[in-house]
């Protein structure tokens, strides 16, 4: 539809979180220590999962690649919003919202097949030990962790090219911090019923069907630790669930509050800190649970320090 009396929309100003220059300032500050510990801890996650020999195990191996994705994750939103706090003029142009908003769907919807995939690992190791060595061998982990990364691909196209095609013939002031869809939605000047029931649609897909799949894991994960006759064995158990379960809370928890109801009446900054707390906390928070709640990472991480340091001190 060509915008008929009106300019058609060649760029978007992302609004974020405050006009008041000390208070953007803080938030940087704030948000680039964030960001740090962020890269800090998922490549502290990449390399001791990588380099330790107790760590390579499927469970490693997928905690690996999320730590991974948590780095591409915050690397599509995290950098534009920390120049747009510093920066007078918060600009993205209407390209830029677009790849922004693709890779944000696609990672996001990787994420979540990803944690049902480790769920899936956990039900196979607690449920069926004898025989998780055959069932997660090398083959089917990286198919696994491949379909993960790709599964979003096709509604990540989808929705992103929908979207970019609708007409911004007026207002471009998106009332968010980085192109998310629901606050670019509210730009578009005709009606966006059907794009909004394909969208719901694919929420349900890519938010309910993982969640499905680790809640059926889960439950069957529960029933076995609870018949289990040791009580060392439940902890065990239960110990090696529960890092997972932390992060699978947080995630859906804070995604669900924003794409399974869109039309809530939540104001936009209540709506801004929901997808704060999944875009940016959360890939902080994940490997700080991992490592503080596994003996294993924490014993790699020890190790992997202290052998960089005796390395550094042959070298003098």
């Amino acid at each position: 539809m060509i915008c008929e009396n009106h300019t058609t929309v060649t760029e978007f100003i992302l609004l974020g979180f405050t006009n008041n220059p000390e208070m953007q300032v803080s938030l940087f500050i704030f948000f680039l220590a964030i960001y740090t510990v962020t890269l800090l801890g998922n490549f502290l996650i990449v390399t001791v999962t990588s380099v330790d020999p107790a760590l390579q195990t499927p469970m490693y191996f997928f905690l690996r690649n999320l730590s991974l994705l948590e780095v591409c994750f915050t690397l599509v939103m995290v950098p534009k919003m920390l120049v747009d706090l510093v920066s007078p003029r918060k600009i993205i142009s209407f390209v830029g919202c677009g790849t922004q908003m693709y890779f944000f769907f696609l990672f996001g919807s990787s994420e979540c097949f990803l944690l049902s995939m480790m769920a899936y690992d956990r039900f196979v190791a607690i449920c069926n030990p004898l025989h998780y060595s055959v069932i997660m061998n090398r083959s089917l982990c990286l198919w696994m962790a491949i379909g993960s990364w790709m599964s979003g691909v096709p509604v990540s196209m989808l929705q992103t090219a929908w979207m970019m095609a609708l007409p911004f013939c007026g207002p471009n002031a998106v009332d968010h911090f980085f192109c998310d869809g629901p606050p670019v939605l509210k730009l578009v000047t005709v009606d966006t019923t059907m794009y909004e029931m394909q969208a719901l649609a694919s929420t349900l897909l890519f938010i309910m069907f993982p969640f499905s799949l680790i809640l059926v894991s889960y439950t069957r994960i529960i029933i076995t630790i609870l018949r289990m006759s040791s009580a060392t064995g439940r902890q065990k158990a239960f110990s090696t669930c529960s890092s997972h379960l932390i992060v699978v809370s947080l995630f859906y928890g804070t995604a669900s509050l924003t794409y399974l109801r869109p039309k809530s009446n939540q104001s936009p900054e209540s709506k801004k800190l929901v997808s704060l707390s999944y875009t940016v906390i959360t890939p902080m928070l994940n490997p700080i649970i991992y490592s503080l709640r596994n003996n294993e990472v924490k014993g790699a991480v020890k190790r992997t320090i202290t052998q960089k340091v005796l390395q550094k001190l042959d070298v003098f």
